[in-house]
């Protein structure tokens, strides 16, 4: 049995829900009768899923809603709010999951760097605190799910300031489910969504056919939903390439850069190459 918010009738409001995990998640909380918000940008994009939602939906378009929102505008976000609780009466699930991801370095662009924390980032902070307040004071069961990255965990090279939104993400998470967990009577939880490889149209780059190593959004979300029923509030998902046991090492492997003083990023220094394949195999 799903989690008790996801319950026929309940309300689901999924950012970047028109397209990859968000509209995969979209489809799945239709399916057990739920009605569902998506908001994202582009309207052709959110009327192509807001008709494969309808047609999953127990009440049809009645039970589908889509807006076009622009997560790092906290005026947006608010006004989002509002409108889901005049269409459906509230929210039960919050899924924060718009994500971007343009290539970046340190010294720049400066604009992208702007740009993803805005969305990344920001979007989650203007998601939690328009929507989680009303949430708690409605007394139902309910979650909040922030989509983040393993890059916000290893935080391996190559876009940085991805890797600063996301280990921002993480951090905001478990402090927002700290908070819920200590107010008296509070039925809200909080849970970091960790995906692995996922063939959306983030991570496509031009690819038209899902790598072999891949998992798809669906697999994606039915191992979120799995999850989130077992209570786990880290949802490490694998994929085709990554088992769990090999991503614990890495994480491992990461925090230990600063018990043991090691270099930087060291799972990438050459003079640690070794050290790190025999700690993998768990030598």
């Amino acid at each position: 049995m799903p989690h008790p918010a996801m319950s026929p009738n309940h309300v689901a409001v999924i950012t970047g829900g028109a397209s990859g995990i968000g509209l995969a998640a979209a489809i799945r909380f239709a399916g057990f009768g739920m009605k569902v918000c998506i908001a994202d940008i582009g309207a052709e994009r959110l009327a192509d899923a807001a008709a494969q939602l309808a047609s999953v939906a127990k009440g049809g378009v009645a039970d589908v809603m889509t807006a076009s929102v622009d997560v790092s505008r906290f005026e947006d976000v608010a006004g989002l709010e509002a409108a889901v609780q005049k269409r459906f009466g509230g929210t039960d699930i919050l899924m924060n999951n718009a994500g971007i991801g343009p290539d970046s370095n340190s010294f720049g662009p400066l604009e992208n760097w702007q740009r993803i924390l805005a969305v990344n980032l920001w979007g989650v902070i203007h998601g939690t605190q328009a929507f989680v307040p009303y949430m708690t004071e409605r007394g139902r069961h309910g979650l909040v799910i922030n989509t983040g990255s393993k890059q916000g965990v290893t935080t391996p090279p190559g876009n940085p300031a991805y890797n600063v939104s996301k280990a921002g993400v993480k951090a905001q998470t478990e402090a927002l489910q700290h908070e819920l967990r200590n107010l008296p009577g509070c039925k809200i939880s909080a849970h970091l969504m960790i995906p692995g490889h996922v063939f959306t149209p983030l991570t496509a780059r031009g690819r038209t056919e899902k790598p072999p190593g891949a998992w798809t959004p669906e697999q994606t979300v039915d191992f979120m939903i799995e999850r989130i029923d077992a209570g786990d509030f880290y949802i490490l998902c694998p994929d085709n390439d990554v088992p769990r046991q090999l991503d614990e090492r890495r994480m491992l492997w990461a925090i230990g850069d600063i018990v043991e003083n090691r270099p930087a990023l060291s799972r990438w220094h050459p003079d640690y190459a070794e050290a790190f394949a025999k700690f993998v195999k768990g030598l």
